[in-house]
C-alpha cells in the first residue's frame, strides 16, 4: 500500500507514527515544505520570552527518526498539483527546482493552516513578520533583539502570549485588535478584564477596537497606522488568525465556505481513499452538533491518529471536539471549553449561564485563592455547552472535566450531582463544579416557579 502524506506537523506526524505501527509494510511518502516536522508553534511565545532556551525542545519527532523507520521524507518539497481522480501528485524540490510525479493508493492531506494576511499597505516592509512555523520563530527572536517598540496585531491566544513575552523582555509593546476585548472569541468579559488590567499595569498599550490601515517606514517598519491612531513600531508581528491551507485540492473534494475540508467521522473526505486531518479540516463540534473550523494541535493529533486507524477499514469514529483550550498569562490561569453565551446565540442555541466567584478552600484554611467559574447551558434541554475559568491558582483541569461532560451530553443536573472528592487542601465540601451546576439548577427552578405561581 502506497500512502502519500501532504504536510507533516501535528496531524501528519500522528498519522505517520500510527501507520508505521498498524501497517508496517506500507510505503509512505511524506511531502513537507519545511526542513522539519512536528513543530509546536504554541511554544513560540515561550521561546521568545526565554522560558524555553533550546528550540529543539519544541519538536517531538524528527526527519531522521522517520527515515530510520523506512519513511520516504521529501523535505523542502512543495506539492504543486494533485490529481485526485488518477491518484497522482506532482512535487517540486524547492532546493533544486526539480519536479517529479508520484503515484499513491491512499492520500492523506495534512496541509495545515496559514496565517491570515490582509492586504495591508506596507506589509512588505522589513520587520513585519508572521508567527506560525520554526522559521518565523527564529526570525522573531533574531529581529527582536535590537528593537524597542513592538506591535502585535491580533489579540487571540498567540497574540496575547507574545505580548507577555515581549513585555517581559523589556520591550515597549502595543496590542492592536479590531474587537473591543482581547480573546473575544474564547472568553467573556469577566475572564478577559483581569488580563487587560495586568497588561495595563505592566505598561502594555491596548489599542482595541481598531483596524490597521497601513504600515509606514522607509525600508523597515517604523509606524503602524490604524483607523483611530498611530503607533511607533520597530517590529510588527501579525497574529490575526489562521485559514485552511487547501488551495491544492480546491474543487476536487467537498469543503466548507472557508475552504476547510469536510471529513466524515472516519476522516474520509468526499472522495474514496482521500483522507484529511488537522488544521486544513472542519471537525464535528459537540457543543453545536455541527462541523466547525477549530485549528488546535489537540484536534490535529486526534484526527491524524484516526486517519491511520481508518485507512483500510472504518473502525474508529471521531468523538467530536469541544474546542478545549488553556492559557497562562502572568498570574492568570485560564481555560475554556465549548461555547460562550454570545457564540452560542450566534450558533442559534437558546442558552443561559451560571457563574460563581468564591474561595476554593474552606475559610479555616490559612491559604486560599479566588476561583471564577462560568457554565453555559441550553435552556430547553439543560445540556452543558460551555465553560470558562480563571484564577491565580491552577483550576484549568476543571475545564477538561466539563469538556468530557459536553462530549457526553451532560446536563446541569448530572454535573450538580457528580461524585467529586472533598479534601480541605483542594476544595470545599461542595466542589466548585457541583456548585456552579447547582447555581444553574436554582436559576432554572426560579423560572419554573415564576411561571407556575399565580399572579
Amino acid at each position: 500500500m502506497r500512502v502519500a502524506v501532504i504536510g507533516c506537523t501535528h496531524a501528519g506526524t500522528a498519522a505517520i507514527n500510527n501507520i508505521l505501527n498498524l501497517y508496517p509494510d506500507a510505503q509512505i511518502d511524506v511531502f513537507e515544505k519545511n526542513d522539519n516536522v512536528s513543530f509546536l508553534s504554541c511554544g513560540i511565545a515561550l521561546y521568545v520570552g526565554g522560558v524555553v532556551n533550546d528550540p529543539n525542545g519544541l519538536f517531538y519527532a524528527s526527519v531522521e527518526q522517520f527515515e530510520k523507520q523506512g519513511v520516504h521524507m521529501h523535505m523542502n518539497h512543495e506539492v504543486t498539483s494533485c490529481d485526485i481522480n488518477n491518484k497522482q501528485l506532482q512535487a517540486r524540490d524547492m532546493t533544486t527546482n526539480e519536479t517529479k510525479d508520484y503515484n499513491y493508493d491512499k492520500l492523506i492531506i495534512t496541509s495545515g493552516s496559514w496565517p491570515v494576511t490582509p492586504p495591508i499597505l506596507g506589509s512588505d516592509l522589513e520587520n513585519v513578520l508572521l508567527c506560525k512555523n520554526f522559521a518565523h520563530a527564529n526570525e522573531i527572536i533574531r529581529r527582536s533583539e535590537s528593537v524597542e517598540n513592538v506591535v502585535v496585531v491580533g489579540a487571540g491566544y498567540i497574540g496575547v502570549e507574545l505580548v507577555e513575552a515581549f513585555e517581559q523582555n523589556g520591550k515597549n509593546v502595543t496590542l492592536i485588535d479590531s474587537e473591543e476585548r482581547i480573546l473575544n472569541r474564547y472568553l467573556d468579559d469577566t475572564f478577559t478584564a483581569p488580563v487587560e488590567t495586568t497588561f495595563a499595569e505592566r505598561g502594555v498599550e491596548l489599542a482595541l477596537g481598531q483596524t490597521v490601515s497601513k504600515f509606514e517606514g522607509t525600508n523597515a517598519v517604523e509606524k503602524v497606522i490604524t483607523d483611530k491612531g498611530e503607533y511607533r513600531a520597530d517590529l510588527v508581528v501579525m497574529c490575526i488568525g489562521f485559514r485552511p491551507n487547501t488551495e491544492l485540492v480546491k474543487g476536487q473534494i467537498d469543503m466548507l465556505g472557508n475552504d476547510a475540508i469536510i471529513v466524515d467521522e472516519y476522516m474520509q473526505t468526499s472522495v474514496k481513499d482521500v483522507y484529511a486531518a488537522g488544521d486544513c479540516c472542519a471537525v464535528n463540534y459537540n457543543a453545536t452538533k455541527q462541523p466547525a473550523y477549530i485549528p488546535l494541535a489537540t484536534n490535529a493529533v486526534r484526527m491524524g491518529t484516526l486517519v491511520a486507524h481508518n485507512l483500510v477499514t472504518p473502525v474508529l469514529a471521531h468523538p467530536g471536539t469541544q474546542g478545549t483550550s488553556g492559557l497562562k498569562i502572568y498570574n492568570h490561569n485560564i481555560a475554556s471549553t465549548g461555547l460562550t453565551e454570545s457564540a452560542a446565540t450566534l450558533a442559534g442555541l437558546s442558552v443561559d449561564s451560571a457563574y460563581i466567584e468564591d474561595q476554593y478552600r474552606p475559610e479555616f484554611m490559612p491559604e486560599n485563592a479566588l476561583i471564577q467559574l462560568k457554565l453555559v447551558y441550553e435552556i430547553e434541554t439543560h445540556r452543558i455547552v460551555g465553560a470558562q475559568v480563571i484564577s491565580d491558582a491552577d483550576f484549568t483541569q476543571a475545564i477538561n472535566t466539563i469538556s468530557v461532560g459536553i462530549a457526553n451530553n451532560m446536563t446541569i443536573e448530572q454535573l450538580a450531582l457528580t461524585d467529586f472528592f472533598f479534601q480541605p487542601h483542594y476544595n470545599k465540601p461542595v466542589n466548585y463544579l457541583n456548585q456552579v451546576a447547582l447555581e444553574a439548577m436554582a436559576k432554572e427552578s426560579k423560572k419554573v416557579n415564576k411561571e407556575t405561581v399565580p399572579a
